[in-house]
């Protein structure tokens, strides 16, 4: 398969494509930053787009500020340069998305036994602000255009899980490549969103709808866990653990008092 990638100098983008280069697929790399196995393209130039998606059957859309910033500046990260993937997919036929959102979408939402993937909006950030509305933007590329679109709310992407969070959150760089591979390969896709973890044993976020892309993932944080538990856990522990977000989903009125008590 013939596929695009952007973002791919980033943390996530550099396993991406090099792990589906390994699986046999020729991957079009680009990103805005310069790296050696990486083509220099602004995502945000549809006409400096087109010629590269040419021939693609689908796109992983990685490319974004990875950070918290302001409105504006997310809005230019995440709407704007989504939109001008979506539109240069449109020019060329590119048929599917694979959309790389974030937990943060729905930061807010309380932690519960297993959160769904069709719980609502509920961002934690105007980064979560804007993962939220390029899920809306895939979908009406979706239903308008016929686009089949990937949305991959990812959790915490590491080489290994480091909090008691991440035992529930982690994404290993192994499952990665494979959840991003079955989103692209799975039949019969109009729109879909799903979380980004491996198989942990301690998940609270639905993997079923990822697996019934395809995905298998085959690691599971529960190998690190021993060091982690042994250690006493703390107030961040217990923040982290609350909400789908983590440390990010703290009520104004939350910080507002901590700052009173300093």
């Amino acid at each position: 398969m013939r596929v695009a990638v952007t973002g791919a100098a980033g943390r996530i983008g550099r396993v991406v494509h090099r792990g589906l280069g390994d699986r046999g697929h020729q991957v079009i790399a680009m990103d805005v930053a310069r790296a050696d196995d990486v083509q220099h393209v602004d995502v945000r130039d549809t006409a400096a787009l087109v010629p590269l998606l040419r021939g693609c059957a689908g796109v992983v859309h990685l490319a974004a500020n990875p950070n918290e910033t302001s409105f504006e500046e997310a809005l230019d990260s995440h709407l704007r340069l989504t939109h001008s993937v979506l539109e240069a997919m449109l020019a060329d036929g590119v048929p599917r998305i694979v959309y790389a959102s974030s937990n943060h979408a729905v930061g807010f939402t309380p932690r519960v036994p297993m959160v769904g993937a069709d719980t609502r909006h509920r961002p934690d950030t105007f980064y979560g602000v804007g993962k939220a509305a390029c899920e809306a933007l895939c979908s009406l590329y979706a239903d308008r255009h016929g686009l089949a679109a990937v949305c991959l709310r990812i959790g915490t992407f590491a080489d290994r899980p480091r909090t008691r969070r991440d035992l529930s959150t982690w994404l290993s760089p192994g499952d990665a490549v494979r959840l991003v591979e079955a989103s692209l390969t799975a039949p019969a896709v109009h729109f879909s969103v799903v979380y980004g973890i491996s198989a942990n044993a301690r998940a609270w976020w639905d993997l079923g709808p990822a697996r019934r892309l395809g995905y298998r993932p085959q690691d599971d944080a529960e190998a690190f866990a021993g060091p982690i538990l042994a250690t006493a856990e703390t107030t961040d522990d217990r923040i982290q653990s609350r909400h789908v977000g983590g440390p990010f989903a703290v009520p104004a009125t939350a910080n507002d008092a901590e700052e009173t008590a300093r």
